[in-house]
């Protein structure tokens, strides 16, 4: 039991200064000490859950052709259908498949000398069979968006920040994210890397998972723990901005999906709250700056303080084949060591 999540309650912070005090003290432990939590008291209805995993239940169970109309790879930015085994993480192929969406917006082709990580505002692509997913997936996203963004500010006061600091970072287009991802349970060669293990690397993510389970946590003894599915729960990490704003003090942890076993399917919605691409990631000023160790540095992995060279880094790293197609002259830019 020792190596279980922290279950955090954040209608606590409604509760009286009492209940707000033991809220923030169970913040500021999770968030140093593991990097994740399991989150109750968000607001969101098992209803509402249940309308959102009916719907995407529905698009998996579309014909592949129909899916494949809103394949990625017609999107510059990185929108749509992944088939199974076309993600990578750490080189390796992820056994899963999903539908990436976020902010409806404009598509926005950088203009020259600014930034490629532009390319990642654009439309969604929604299929023609399942019109009512378009509808329930922005919902969620404005749903979470509002719960990630009432759960930063209580973060950066439980560790004596003030708790407004990075609203201008969020201020205008935040940019959003949500993943519909299956699990069809073990890869063909027996590898069980539903996705290989990573840390997130923007601000919040907010996790719904299904009953089967497979989500695991690498904790202090280097193992790699099971976090068993919590009904009505999140699942919360926070992502490496959070950990470099604060020189380590709060945690970015490594984590990983295992597949399913045999033919079991497995479904899960993740949501990532993260800044304007544009946004640069100031240091936080926090009560505890004195006892922060430094961040873990990953020479395969710089990180930048603009929010979106890390955003690109990282798609055109997972999803190789749309950036071969559409963003050849990114693969080498986006790695360029930061001004």
């Amino acid at each position: 039991m020792s190596q279980q999540l922290p279950v955090i309650d954040l209608s606590a912070a409604d509760q009286g200064p009492d209940a707000r005090a033991r809220l923030r003290a169970q913040l500021h432990s999770a968030a140093h000490d593991v990097g994740f939590f399991q989150l109750t008291g968000h607001g969101v209805t098992p209803a509402e859950t249940a309308e959102l995993m009916r719907v995407i239940r529905a698009f998996f169970a579309l014909p592949e052709a129909d899916r494949m109309a809103i394949s990625n790879l017609n999107s510059p930015h990185f929108r749509g259908y992944t088939r199974i085994g076309d993600e990578r993480t750490g080189g390796s192929r992820d056994w899963r498949d999903q539908l990436d969406i976020g902010a409806e917006r404009p598509a926005r082709v950088p203009a020259p000398g600014e930034p490629g990580y532009w390319w990642l505002e654009g439309p969604n692509q929604w299929p023609a069979a399942l019109p009512e997913l378009r509808t329930t997936a922005l919902a969620w996203l404005d749903r979470l968006s509002a719960i990630a963004h009432r759960l930063l500010r209580e973060l950066l006061a439980a560790i004596g920040a003030p708790p407004g600091f990075y609203d201008d970072a969020f201020a205008g287009e935040p940019h959003l994210h949500l993943k519909m991802v299956r699990y069809p349970g073990r890869a063909d060669d027996g590898s069980e890397q539903g996705v290989g293990a990573h840390k997130d690397y923007g601000f919040l993510t907010l996790l719904l998972q299904d009953a089967i389970g497979g989500l695991q946590v690498q904790r202090e003894d280097g193992a790699f723990h099971d976090v068993p599915p919590l009904p009505g729960a999140f699942v919360v990490n926070l992502g490496e901005l959070l950990e470099v704003a604060t020189n380590g003090y709060l945690k970015a942890t490594n984590h990983r999906v295992v597949s399913p076993p045999g033919a079991t399917e497995r479904f899960s919605v993740p949501f990532f709250y993260n800044p304007r691409l544009d946004a640069r990631i100031e240091p936080l000023p926090f009560a505890h700056a004195e006892r922060a160790p430094g961040v873990t540095r990953d020479p395969a992995n710089p990180l930048f303080a603009e929010y979106g060279r890390n955003e690109l880094k990282g798609w055109l790293r997972a999803h190789p084949e749309v950036a071969r197609r559409h963003h050849s002259r990114l693969l080498t830019e986006a790695l360029a060591p930061a001004a």
